[in-house]
């Protein structure tokens, strides 16, 4: 008889489905859609209910986001019993293929910034921005967390198919590069969780929703937005650095941006990228006393 617990989250949107034994072989899964899921029979079942949204699959539970279409209370009894069933009816909860090694390649790139690599991978790592300044703030990423092991590690920045580094001055690039190469890709390879995206949910929950606060600002600040969004992020992404909005003062017509990644500390960054971003605004905005004042994150 399968024995399982239901577990609410700090996220009200999801809820665990707890095992009394482990369910995966040491990986982590999170599929988004029902084609994403074919490692995994069980989670294509689970996306036939119109309301999930995410699961995830990690050593002793499954855990599921909801759209907000339905309530847990209503539904998660008859989840719950899906799952009971599938599983006691001899269905894998995941496929034997999905424990198999997937061929990765990682290539080290320099940046702008002499304290930074940039880590490239041939698969996409993250779909949002994930910045950890500390192992204490890594817990979102539990390849950020394993990285921070490395002595010579200050921060770790990830985005899109990229982990940029940035290092103590107590070594050189050239004398670890190949050690942090080789540990990323065995790391990659071994399918083990580079998000946590339970905890990184946990932690958007606390925080404002974009779109809300977007709508709420001054027609300025959503110009200035735009336009960061669609000339400046893909030039400093391409560098393995993010620039990000902070705020913009009317009254002395300042625009603050927080420099992220390799652009954070960079000795150059700082100076080309506030004076690039200030003409930008300046031509766009059709006025020469903006003043644009970068912060490093």
């Amino acid at each position: 008889m399968t024995n399982l617990t239901v577990i609410t989250t700090k996220n009200p949107a999801i809820v665990k489905f707890q095992f009394d034994t482990f369910i995966t072989k040491g990986k982590n899964f999170e599929f988004k859609n029902i084609d994403e899921a074919k490692p995994s029979p069980l989670a294509q079942k689970l996306f036939y209910f119109p309301f999930v949204k995410t699961i995830y699959i990690s050593q002793n539970f499954i855990a599921i986001e909801k759209f907000s279409i339905v309530e847990w209370d209503d539904v998660k009894r008859e989840v719950a019993e899906t799952i009971i069933n599938f599983v006691e009816d001899g269905g894998e909860i995941i496929t034997e293929e999905a424990n198999k090694k997937i061929p990765i390649s990682i290539y080290a790139e320099t940046t702008p910034n002499p304290a930074v690599l940039k880590f490239v991978a041939n698969k996409k790592l993250t779909s949002q921005v994930v910045e950890c300044k500390n192992i204490e703030e890594a817990v979102v990423s539990p390849l950020a967390t394993e990285l921070f092991n490395f002595p010579f590690i200050k921060e770790v920045f990830l985005d899109d198919n990229y982990i940029a580094l940035t290092k103590y001055n107590i070594v050189e690039w050239e004398a670890v590069t190949l050690e942090i190469r080789t540990f990323i890709k065995e790391y990659l390879e071994e399918q083990k969780t580079i998000i946590n995206a339970e905890k990184l949910n946990e932690q958007k929950a606390n925080q404002p929703i974009d779109n809300e606060v977007f709508e709420k600002l001054d027609i300025t600040s959503q110009q200035i937005i735009n336009l960061l969004e669609e000339y400046v992020k893909p030039a400093v992404a391409s560098d393995g650095g993010n620039i990000k909005f902070e705020a913009y003062n009317p009254e002395t017509n300042e625009v603050f941006v927080v420099l992220q990644g390799a652009c954070s500390g960079c000795p150059s960054s700082t100076f080309t990228l506030k004076n690039g971003i200030e003409n930008l605004l300046r031509e766009f905005l059709k006025d020469n006393t903006i003043v644009v004042k970068a912060i490093n994150g």
